[in-house]
């Protein structure tokens, strides 16, 4: 069995009036919300980086680019489907992922347990297998002063 492991980081701004997308739902009621060319669900592009790392496959720029209008808006689970789908071609399954969520506000650690039943269902993997952490920088940098978002996420696949 072959392991391999790959790291993914991605971040967006925020600005007012926007929807917040992250992990694969909609934060409600949030009067921020993440700015990109695809709907900037930060988590879910930090997922995928990890997973395209770890399969020797460039990154989410090289295979989604920002200048191409047919990911202007797009859901980012449509992203991650299609993901998995080139990485499960190359004979490689998810073994789990850990990722964290660096945001100040709004306080997200009530929602992980959705976005973890989301994305395992995308990835095909048990929901015991992402793990999602949520916290904050204690006021500072970027993330801290509610300029913008930031993930990390580490894949593990395995390949028979």
């Amino acid at each position: 069995m072959k392991i391999k492991v790959g790291i993914g980081y991605d971040v967006h701004k925020l600005e007012q009036g926007r929807k917040f997308f992250l992990g694969g739902i909609e934060i409600e009621n949030s009067p921020i919300g993440a700015v990109g060319h695809s709907d900037a669900d930060t988590l879910i592009h930090a997922i995928i980086d990890s997973i395209l790392g770890a399969a020797n496959m460039r990154d989410i720029g090289f295979q989604y680019p920002d200048n191409d209008d047919k990911y202007k808006g797009i859901d980012s689970k449509l992203l991650l489907k299609d993901t998995i789908e080139k990485v499960c071609n190359k004979g490689f399954k998810i073994n789990n992922i850990d990722s964290i969520v660096c945001l100040q506000s709004p306080k997200i650690s009530y929602l992980v347990p959705k976005m973890q039943e989301t994305l395992a269902n995308i990835l095909n993997i048990d929901k015991e297998d992402i793990t999602i952490k949520a916290t904050t920088t204690e006021h500072l940098g970027f993330t801290g002063r509610k300029e913008g978002v930031a993930c990390y996420s580490v894949c593990l696949l395995e390949k028979n």
